[in-house]
């Protein structure tokens, strides 16, 4: 199928992006990579009246260290992002993450800012996000807001942006002394949208669990150091809280397996042994 008619207009800065964004009206969306996008659009699921294409606004095609963050530009590519040469040392589980999302073609073309908007629960960047308790920018021509990850993503495909605000960045939190992480998903091929992923921080005070392809959204569990069979507990007690349902391409109780398996895989990985359980 064809896209439905619809009005380009190139910004050349953010400025340019939001006064468009407040002139065109509600129906009008950013086009960045348009790696999510255009293949809705193409299947008529989404039929905006005009893109606003933000690829040449410089001013959004930044990354900067910031306030204890790496913060990231609405106009910056996954494979920029993933070619930092500081990002491992930076933000570890991002480093993991990136050779997951499908293949470096898509990677090329698709940017980080535009996975979170499109909110897609199997999407590794908003799992990741989720996990470090990160948070996006919104800005429109009446405000900046910054939102927490728990807050940001509402459900499938649903975030809180409001249909004049633009996701101007995303700030994932740098890595601190004696934190470790791992990323461990499930899919049918190397590419394919996850049936359940697992990204884990570990520091000596506290873990972090949080799971993406299972609920309507990436949901992180926040724990204390405990012993193995009280931690086996609680991850099982999560895995059931996401509340899975049966599709074509797993059960519920598939995913709840799923959710347990690469919880322990990746916690193990972060180091989380017998040891530091008791």
């Amino acid at each position: 199928m064809k896209p439905h008619r619809f009005e380009y207009v190139r910004a050349r800065s953010g400025d340019q992006a939001v006064a468009l964004l407040a002139e065109l009206g509600p129906e009008a969306r950013i086009l960045a990579g348009g790696q999510s996008l255009m293949a809705v659009m193409n299947m008529r699921l989404a039929q905006p009246s005009a893109l606003i294409d933000i690829t040449r606004a410089e001013d959004l095609a930044y990354m900067r260290i910031e306030d204890g963050h790496l913060v990231i530009g609405a106009a910056v590519t996954q494979a920029q992002v993933q070619e930092r040469p500081t990002l491992e040392s930076e933000v570890p589980l991002l480093a993991q993450v990136f050779p997951h999302i499908s293949h470096f073609q898509i990677r090329n073309r698709g940017t980080v800012c535009g996975s979170l908007a499109h909110a897609d629960p199997s999407a590794e960047l908003p799992l990741a996000l989720a996990a470090l308790g990160g948070s996006v920018v919104l800005r429109s021509r009446r405000r900046r807001r910054v939102l927490p990850a728990a807050e940001f993503f509402q459900g499938m495909l649903m975030t809180a942006r409001q249909p004049d605000e633009l996701v101007e960045a995303v700030r994932y939190p740098l890595a601190r002394p004696g934190e470790r992480f791992a990323f461990r998903e499930f899919a049918q091929r190397h590419g394919d949208f996850a049936m359940a992923s697992v990204a884990v921080a570990v520091s000596p005070d506290n873990w972090t669990v949080a799971v993406g392809g299972v609920a309507d959204r990436p949901v992180a569990l926040r724990l204390k150091p405990m012993p193995e069979e009280t931690l086996a507990k609680a991850i099982n007690d999560f895995a059931w809280d996401l509340q899975a349902q049966d599709d074509h391409h797993a059960s519920a109780a598939y995913r709840r397996h799923l959710v347990r398996r690469l919880a322990a895989q990746a916690l193990e990985e972060a180091g989380v042994n017998e040891r530091e359980r008791t």
